[in-house]
């Protein structure tokens, strides 16, 4: 069951129109090059209206304080990021264990490390936000897409499939965290990358029956 969002940092109304739409991704896209450029402590509302070239009324429209902007920055990146990882999934449907693990860990460590100030301010900004049901609801998306997926395995079965995930995705994921913010050469990076696939080719073929 997915947590609700807390009250206090919710945007006040969702985009109905085109124009609206287009509002709201100028002042995402404001958002992200403030805090990148001057970090979120330094980061106002009124900052972000000038980038986005709206009215600052524009932006209460949606966001009351700068912790609900934050919070629907996060939500709409976390989305994005699910949304790759589930199509990822999805397009190994049937195929193979290797080239299925292959393509879940290149396309979680693409998309956070294609952008590192990005993602760094990402990190930033939710430091003091209460982001929990967000991360759940990610969670909860990626872990079924990656079950389906192994499930439907041509090469493969698992005597516990809820395990394996959840033990592989716990690891995928912090490996990729470790690696982000030690600030890994290009060299040092590529090389923790394969060797990720190489461990988590590994586990998988020890957990099979």
């Amino acid at each position: 069951m997915t947590l609700p969002s807390p009250s206090h940092l919710s945007a006040r109304k969702k985009p109905r129109q085109a124009r609206a739409v287009a509002t709201l991704e100028a002042i995402f896209d404001a958002t992200i090059q403030v805090l990148v450029t001057e970090g979120p402590q330094r980061l106002t509302t009124t900052r972000v209206a000038e980038r986005a070239g709206v009215s600052v009324g524009s932006m209460y429209q949606y966001f009351p304080h700068k912790q609900a902007l934050f919070y629907a920055l996060n939500e709409r990146y976390l989305v994005m990021l699910a949304d790759r990882v589930v199509e990822a999934c999805h397009s190994r449907h049937g195929g193979k264990i290797a080239q299925m693990v292959t393509a879940l860990v290149t396309v979680y460590w693409e998309a956070k490390m294609a952008q590192p100030a990005v993602t760094r301010a990402l990190y930033r900004s939710v430091v003091e936000l209460d982001n929990q049901s967000l991360i759940q609801a990610f969670i909860q998306r990626v872990d079924a897409a990656a079950r389906e997926m192994f499930a439907s395995a041509a090469d493969a079965t698992f005597i516990n499939l809820d395990v394996v995930v959840l033990t592989l995705l716990t690891t995928i994921f912090g490996t990729v965290r470790s690696a982000f913010e030690r600030d890994l050469s290009a060299e040092d990076a590529r090389a923790v990358h394969e060797q990720l696939i190489v461990m988590c080719k590994a586990y998988l073929r020890v957990c099979q029956p």
